[in-house]
């Protein structure tokens, strides 16, 4: 708990008493709620299913410092121009020196395998899975996830796989880029990797979204689009459909009944925020009730989209931890599992088949963290 494609009610302590076994005023040195000084130092404060809480203060780590390193780290892993630098691994080391080295110990002592991060202001839109140990992304030695806030954690977790998936996008757009994976993403999806149906372009609207929930149950939302996450009020953000924006103030409503379980958000910046909304269309999703959103903290491409989405979902078919299945497919792409190879997209199924605008000439691979670091979840692991 760290201090190209927000605000939240809380839940009551007795829900985290039940998954930790104490409650949050036993744990030693826990903070008072207070406004953030710049020359805060880091706390971090560790709880798991047994054994104490672990409390650490790391001296020379102000919050001014980890949040200028924090900044520096997303622009240079987010611009898809400097893909053969190595510069953000300095930043990426220091991360991991602040959150990770000084808990190293207890994590192996305690065989813990999975990470949920309640993380402060400013910290959220971190990419925290590719803070670096020198030899390793954090995302290979840990399944990673985030919540919004430690109150926000409740012991319910439900296996998706029985769930079906309704499965909607566009790929042309009247005033911004086309997006040519997104039709291969959809028909990949419902026809090869998961039961449920997909609506493309013109049938991607909000009346066919609420029309399409209320005749059949759909557990799992797919969404594949333009986005983009604008501070300001709630009306500059928005999730592009084929005839309308689809406002961040609007999530809510939408997503509120019938219940859905996992939330995936194939589009741009769709887990960014700002102060008031800082965890974006993922945060608005989380508030909705909605268990976990899979989205982005930065502009995807449309070929790494592609290819991390379709292994994501081959991924949660061998698995109900919806966490570990991301985890899978992202070591997939860093291992280079996951590629484009003659007009084909290579992962761990049956290659894919893509049109010329998306296999352009030659290899390309995905195992650089623009690609695969972006993509962020958010809620139930």
């Amino acid at each position: 708990l760290p201090g190209t494609r927000c605000q939240t009610p809380s839940i009551p302590v007795p829900k985290i008493d039940r998954r930790f076994g104490y409650r949050l005023s036993e744990v030693p040195q826990a903070p008072e709620r207070c406004l953030p000084q710049a020359n805060d130092q880091l706390e971090l404060l560790v709880i798991t299913a047994e054994g104490n809480p672990i409390v650490r203060r790391i001296n020379g780590a102000s919050r001014n410092q980890v949040l200028a390193v924090t900044n520096r780290f997303q622009r240079s892993l987010s611009n898809p121009h400097s893909l053969d630098a190595k510069g953000h691994l300095n930043q990426a080391e220091q991360l991991y020196q602040w959150i990770i080295a000084p808990l190293q110990k207890e994590l192996n002592d305690r065989k813990i395998q999975s990470l949920i991060f309640a993380m402060d202001q400013g910290l959220r839109s971190l990419p925290i899975a590719a803070i670096y140990d020198g030899q390793q992304y954090l995302v290979e030695k840990y399944g990673v996830n985030l919540v919004p806030s430690l109150s926000l954690t409740y012991s319910r977790h439900t296996d998706v796989r029985p769930f079906r998936v309704l499965a909607m996008g566009a790929s042309k757009f009247p005033y911004q880029q086309p997006l040519p994976g997104v039709e291969v993403e959809l028909t990949t999806i419902t026809e090869t990797l998961w039961k449920g149906r997909s609506f493309l372009n013109e049938a991607f609207t909000l009346e066919n979204l609420m029309a399409q929930r209320q005749q059949r149950q759909y557990g799992i939302i797919h969404l594949a689009t333009h986005a983009e996450f604008n501070s300001g009020t709630p009306n500059n953000s928005y999730i592009q459909m084929w005839n309308r924006k689809l406002r961040l103030y609007e999530m809510k409503n939408l997503l509120y009944e019938p219940s859905v379980e996992l939330l995936v958000l194939s589009a741009c910046r769709t887990a960014l925020g700002n102060r008031e909304a800082e965890l974006g269309f993922a945060g608005s999703a989380f508030q909705a009730g909605v268990d976990s959103t899979l989205a982005t903290l930065w502009y995807v491409s449309d070929q790494g989209a592609l290819g991390l989405t379709t292994e994501f979902y081959r991924q949660l078919r061998k698995t109900s931890s919806k966490s570990e299945a991301l985890r899978q497919a992202q070591l997939a792409m860093i291992q280079g599992n996951v590629r484009i190879e003659n007009n084909q997209l290579y992962g761990s199924g049956k290659n894919i088949s893509l049109p010329p605008e998306l296999s352009g000439s030659g290899k390309q691979s995905f195992s650089h963290p623009y690609y695969w670091a972006a993509f962020t979840l958010v809620g139930d692991p």
